[in-house]
């Protein structure tokens, strides 16, 4: 039991959100437009929050989801839509038209630093309550019907009564953490290599992405607009960001593009340099009690297909629903039905990301002999040759990548659920 002797201030909400990312004000703004009261508690400063890079390609899932929240109006003036995109294998280019093989399903170029200013934006129109920069959050009671958070801003502790709480606070947040590990099953998949970004104010390379699988390693070429880029090299996870310099990651770039496409880039000095890890990780479930995992808090997917933020999104929109049926009276336990909903969206996603980071980047592995490797290396060339180069396999990936299966079958779920 909580319990102490200093005086606290008190605070009292309906829905405590962890978390000031694009998750939490997501989730905190669809619940305002829907009159449920929410309060956000987050440990770092705003000007942190959009120093972030993060990737910018939105499924339409999330496109609509902005609209919902009414936070799409400067995305439909300085996004992009995309039709397709290219892998090429070897030098050799193959495009996924997904606007062709998904019946019109496009997605949107905007990146996810501008999707949470937006995002901060609304908020601070409709006067919502955000605490940035607090310490010491601590999840309290979530199995009772008075959970409760306790934080400290500026010295002052508080006390933060609540009906629910969302932990919308990453993997290395505090939510996951308050979920007894008796009670939690984590799957997780660690890869062998990283991605060395580049960020760069030059105009990207092509209209549309290219994931490049090469001998010497993968490579992406992206874009956050028409005149910003974003590149990315596999390194091996023994890499520091010192080893690049800026000529060297131009230089190894050009050797992964296909030749035409090399002689086309423009190159300039960096803004950000980073390397991050690949890893699949799941936790289930993704409630306890009223203490409910949204995002990087429950699941973190590698970059190759871009599902993070919109993985991220699609709990965000399951939450919010659950959380709407339970507040105006149509179902009073519908949240407890978050968990198993939110799942099914999760593996699909995850199996798609794998299977992706497995067919494009190259593998050292020396738990394999050389009849081994070579093995794998024909399953993997036959896997590619059927998605590149025949309409069915396209149109498998076309598919997941702009999320049709994953969201047909989470509406079909919700369907069932009685949630739409």
């Amino acid at each position: 039991m909580f319990s102490t002797s200093i005086k606290m201030q008190s605070l009292k909400t309906k829905i405590a959100i962890i978390g000031a990312g694009p998750s939490g004000l997501l989730l905190g703004q669809l619940l305002a437009k829907k009159g449920i009261d929410n309060i956000i508690i987050e440990r770092a400063s705003g000007e942190y929050i959009l120093g972030r890079i993060r990737a910018g390609i939105l499924e339409q899932g999330l496109v609509s989801l902005l609209a919902e929240a009414g936070v799409d109006e400067r995305m439909k003036k300085e996004g992009h839509i995309h039709d397709g995109f290219e892998i090429a294998h070897y030098g050799k280019r193959h495009r996924i038209d997904i606007k062709a093989l998904t019946n019109g399903s496009t997605v949107m170029c905007y990146g996810q630093t501008e999707v949470t200013r937006d995002l901060m934006q609304a908020r601070q129109s409709i006067g919502a309550t955000t605490y940035y920069e607090s310490s010491d959050v601590v999840i309290h009671e979530q199995n009772s019907n008075s959970p409760f958070v306790t934080f400290t801003k500026n010295g002052i502790e508080y006390k933060l009564d609540c009906d629910y709480i969302a932990g919308c606070d990453g993997f290395h947040g505090v939510s996951r953490q308050s979920i007894p590990k008796e009670k939690r099953n984590e799957f997780e998949r660690i890869y062998p290599f990283g991605w060395l970004g580049l960020l760069s104010d030059t105009p990207p390379v092509a209209d549309e992405l290219i994931y490049c699988k090469t001998k010497r390693g993968f490579a992406l070429a992206s874009m956050r607009s028409s005149t910003r880029s974003r590149y990315y090299l596999q390194v091996p996870l023994t890499d520091k960001v010192e080893d690049w310099s800026d000529d060297a990651f131009w230089a190894e770039l050009k050797k992964r593009l296909p030749e035409d496409v090399a002689e086309m880039l423009i190159t300039g000095p960096s803004i950000e340099k980073s390397i991050a890890p690949l890893r699949s990780f799941v936790c289930e479930p993704m409630q306890d009690g009223r203490l409910f995992l949204v995002g990087d808090a429950a699941h973190i997917v590698p970059p190759t297909g871009a599902k993070g933020l919109n993985l991220a999104a699609s709990d965000v929109s399951t939450l919010s629903k659950l959380l709407d049926k339970t507040y105006n009276g149509e179902e009073p336990d519908a949240v407890a039905k978050y968990s198993e909903i939110a799942l099914k969206r999760v593996w699909h996603a995850e199996r798609f990301s794998w299977w992706m980071s497995n067919m494009l980047h190259e593998y050292d592995d020396d738990n394999m002999n050389e009849n081994e490797t070579k093995t794998l290396e024909r399953f993997m060339a036959s896997e590619l040759d059927f998605h590149l180069n025949y309409e069915e396999g396209k149109k498998v990936i076309a598919i997941q990548y702009v999320g049709t299966v994953s969201y047909t079958h989470l509406r079909a779920h919700e369907t069932k659920a009685n949630l739409v």
